[in-house]
């Protein structure tokens, strides 16, 4: 087969031990690892295309321009009360790969406290501890010359990286010219520099450590470093172009069990077989929509869509975290060149992609890699976070759930946690402001870590008008609703991004990093005082940007928690083996099963859970075998 996709034919005449549903990022860390042992048949289904060469995934610095194609699932959200009634587009990959291939490479991980929450919650060997090695397991770390570290800050730890894992990790040859003034400004504001962030704790300034090849300079994803090189093994099926509508149950002494899956391939239904384990690791947006296609879920939900109720979950979809983001853009230097500025100049992107593809030097092997991870409480008194954590209904009722007592504690106890992200890039990443011609921008991200803020992603119901005997279907688009800013502790998250965003923005306002700043272009700033000026104190001279936080919060693209894992009976869809409660033979795989979220890009946390789930598959194969 070379690595090439298999046919219709074979896989269709495959006999198999084991299917994967979605072949992005962890579902290609659990079909290779799987087919390391010869006695499996491990078929794969992916809905998009592979395509290994195109520049928009392969270059670094081409990140976001899949955003919004066909390598784009084009989610959007339900119009947010929260919001002020805005939609926002959700990107989801649909190409092999996922959404390792749309992203934009950022490598780091959550604090230990994070991983020890999941284990807190009755999912025991999914700590920090024991999720470590299958960290470790799924990355080879390229490890900076001392004078790239002196000059650059990219240090690291060694003893807490991979060495001959599939996805190689790596620093940027070159950075932007804001990255030279970061971990000054922020040492002047007092936040000091965290020289071993995969350690445990990634809070404080440091420089991000990419998933980019080092000599070819090109993206290291999932289709490239597990499946590419694997293609060629004959007990490694895959098939693109396939979607997948519902998962075949059959109900056995009493029982549900999984035995396989129904997809459209070029317009014609098909069906597979299974005698092993599916696993469905189709995403938090497409996991729940599958159990729900087929008939695992919230009764309620599964009948107006006019599905047959085969397992009673409400907890399906439920649960939906997401790391809330707004963009704050700043007019820098002109003299700076940018990503941005390679759109609007044909010679400066042509000489730039010249350089990349003789070289693998130059502005196209940049991604964005100055970050910073802080406590509230280094800008804000405890006492004051205390009570916002103790006017929460899971501090002052014994109703509430763990996972809402975890939330609670990070305010009512002084952990020195990363509740908020600063990210500061060269070019303009705003979906709301537009670029003025002739100008160069800059952007300081920031991204609320663990929101309260909690919501739903469901298949949508039939309505009236649909053709009798008609049931929802995959090419129906599930209803994400993310519910930002709303409820008690929506108050809060919109709170805390406030006061994040007047301390972000006295970050760009500090030197060296001011240095190379002109102006704030947005929000625009307030305007000067009339003379003369009124007697005012501190409280009152503070910015208020929480409509402009309304009106400009976005997601970050790091959604989680819909097939979240934890104890049957106790709100859950998946176990601690990620095996879906009420039935046999399934399981899911990927950043749905996370109960609660954590402080730091998904992708290094989803390659990690793809590690473990596939030896809990394989651990259980050689005890029970078939299903």
């Amino acid at each position: 087969m070379g690595s090439l996709p298999s046919d219709i034919e074979t896989f269709l005449s495959t006999n198999f031990t084991h299917l994967v549903i979605g072949g992005g990022t962890a579902g290609l860390v659990v079909a290779t690892r799987l087919a390391e042992n010869r006695d499996l048949v491990v078929g794969i289904l992916e809905a998009g295309p592979l395509d290994y060469d195109d520049p928009r995934i392969n270059v670094p610095g081409r990140f976001c321009e899949t955003l919004d194609t066909d390598y784009d699932w084009q989610f959007a959200t339900l119009p947010q009360p929260g919001l002020n009634g805005r939609a926002i587009p959700w990107a989801r990959g649909k190409v092999l790969g996922g959404s390792s291939a749309l992203n934009i490479m950022t490598w780091n991980r959550a604090c230990k406290e994070d991983y020890d929450a999941w284990e807190e919650l009755g999912n025991k060997g999914w700590g920090w501890d024991s999720l470590l090695p299958f960290f470790k397991k799924s990355e080879t770390l390229h490890v900076s010359a001392q004078e790239h570290q002196t000059i650059h800050q990219s240090h690291c730890d060694p003893r807490f990286h991979g060495a001959d894992g599939p996805i190689q990790t790596t620093y940027s040859t070159q950075y932007g010219a804001s990255h030279q003034h970061w971990h000054q400004t922020l040492g002047s504001l007092g936040v000091d520099m965290n020289r071993s962030h995969f350690s445990g704790s990634n809070v404080g300034a440091w420089t991000s450590l990419a998933s980019i090849e080092p000599d070819r300079r090109e993206r290291s994803y999932s289709a490239s470093a597990y499946y590419r090189p694997n293609a060629g093994k004959p007990n490694l099926v895959l098939l693109t172009g396939a979607t997948v509508q519902e998962l075949l149950l059959e109900s056995t002494n009493g029982e549900w069990v999984a035995k396989g899956a129904r997809f459209i391939y070029q317009g014609e239904d098909h069906s597979v077989n299974v005698h092993g384990e599916i696993i469905v690791c189709a995403g938090s947006v497409q996991s729940p929509q599958m159990l729900e296609l087929s008939g695992i879920g919230n009764p309620t939900i599964l009948k107006e869509a006019g599905i047959e109720v085969k397992v009673d979950n409400p907890a399906v979809g439920e649960n939906l975290q997401d790391h809330l983001m707004t963009c704050m853009v700043y007019e820098i230097d002109p003299s700076i060149t940018t990503l941005e500025s390679l759109r609007s100049d044909p010679v400066a992107a042509k000489e730039a992609d010249f350089e990349y593809q003789t070289l693998r030097t130059g502005i196209r092997t940049t991604v964005p890699s100055s970050v910073a991870y802080l406590p509230f409480s280094h800008y804000l008194p405890h006492d004051h976070l205390k009570k916002l954590g103790n006017s929460m209904p899971s501090a002052t009722t014994t109703t509430s759930s763990k996972r809402e007592e975890i939330l609670t504690r990070r305010f009512t106890h002084d952990q020195n946690l990363g509740q908020i992200e600063f990210n500061f890039d060269l070019g303009n990443y705003s979906p709301v402001f537009t670029s003025e011609p002739g100008k160069k921008y800059a952007t300081m991200l920031q991204i609320l870590q663990y929101p309260f803020s909690n919501g739903s992603v469901h298949i949508p119901p039939m309505m009236k008008k649909q053709e009798s005997g008609r049931r929802i279907d995959v090419n129906d688009k599930p209803l994400i609703d993310p519910k930002y800013y709303q409820g008690d502790g929506g108050r809060i998250d919109l709170e805390m991004m406030a006061s994040a965003q007047k301390f972000a923005n006295k970050i760009v306002c500090s030197r060296p990093l001011a240095s190379v700043i002109v102006a704030r272009a947005w929000p625009p700033p307030p305007p000067p005082p009339p003379p003369p000026p009124p007697p005012l104190n501190d409280e009152d001279e503070d910015e208020d940007f929480t409509e402009w936080i309304r009106d400009n919060t976005t997601t970050d693209w790091h959604p989680v928690g819909t097939c979240a894992m934890g104890p049957q009976g106790e709100g859950y869809v998946v176990d601690e083996r990620l095996r879906v409660h009420g039935v046999k033979g399934l399981r899911v795989c990927d950043a749905s099963v996370m109960p609660l979220q954590i402080c730091a890009h998904l992708q290094a946390t989803v390659y990690a859970i793809g590690e473990k789930g596939a030896r809990m598959l394989l651990e259980d194969w050689e005890v029970g075998g078939e299903v």
